[in-house]
């Protein structure tokens, strides 16, 4: 099969990682941001007790809801911080922003959001794949702050990465087949042959993993009788330059964008669940084939 080595060879993107950390972290410890800059993930850490995930889960089985009686798949809850209140108030919460600030700095910005729900058989998988290899950005400075909603482990399909492949920056990567049943449509092969064994994030509802947009991760069908529900919610700093107009769908979380690239919705008045002939945007991250 076709190999490919960029996704947007017409674009001047720089693939390299770049390690990322502020001097004095606040809520992470300095060895904390060594370990990702080092492995290029880093889990679980505790944003929302109990009590408030339980009410976030309702919220989600709710919406979920409300977008498969519209025609969404499950898959298919991308950038709705724009039109429903409840994923703009997660994607903002300080708790989370303050997290990733100790990687980022003082500008934080949500580029994109996006509903992971493998509900429970759920045959589909999401093949080792590299995020940044999707997203025409440049530097890459993302970090993915990946909220379990659920209770997430083996068994029900909890995703995996591939520690240290991030120091490879791109990788060769080909389109998926319609056998790999993939969620998204390129594939890493040979994974192992790029770091280290895969590890699990297992994590308890509440907690949030975090994930370079270099590392390679992906994640098995769902055979078991309980749903994996997360949020992946895609953060960078504003010096990150976006093509293709991919600054649309952003909110500033923490400081300013002097140059204006960066889009900044605010909140919703409310909870709108669009219909797929009228989507807030195109579903771009979950369909993109280059």
């Amino acid at each position: 099969m076709t190999q490919h080595t960029n996704a947007f060879p017409e674009l001047d993107r720089d693939l390299r990682f770049i390690p990322l950390g502020v001097e004095e972290p606040r809520v992470l410890s300095p060895a904390q941001v060594r370990r990702y800059n080092e492995v290029g993930h880093l889990f679980p850490i505790d944003i929302f007790s109990p009590a408030e995930v339980a009410e976030i889960r309702g919220y989600i089985d709710d919406l979920l809801a409300g977008a498969l009686a519209a025609g969404w798949s499950s898959y298919e809850v991308v950038n709705w911080h724009k039109c429903c209140r409840g994923i703009w108030d997660i994607v903002t919460e300080p708790r989370i922003i303050d997290v990733v600030a100790d990687l980022l700095g003082d500008s934080v910005i949500l580029r994109h959001s996006h509903l992971f729900a493998k509900l429970a058989g759920d045959a589909k998988r999401v093949a080792w794949h590299q995020d940044a290899s999707y997203w025409p950005l440049s530097p890459s400075r993302v970090v993915t702050a990946w909220l379990a909603i659920d209770d997430v482990d083996v068994d029900n399909a909890a995703m995996q990465v591939i520690p240290r492949s991030h120091h490879h920056a791109q990788l060769a990567f080909r389109d998926s087949t319609t056998a790999e049943n993939s969620v998204l449509v390129q594939t890493v092969d040979d994974p192992g042959d790029y770091g280290d064994a895969p590890v699990a994030l297992e994590m308890r509802a509440g907690q949030i993993s975090l994930h370079s947009d270099w590392i390679l991760h992906g994640s098995e069908p769902n055979r078991s009788d309980r749903r994996r529900c997360g949020l992946a919610m895609r953060y960078l700093s504003a010096d990150v330059r976006a093509y293709l107009d991919w600054n649309t769908n952003s909110i500033w979380c923490r400081g300013t964008d002097a140059g204006g690239h960066w889009a900044n919705h605010p909140r919703p008045p409310g909870e709108q669940i669009p219909t797929p002939d009228n989507a807030p945007d195109p579903v771009r991250d979950a369909s993109l084939n280059r």
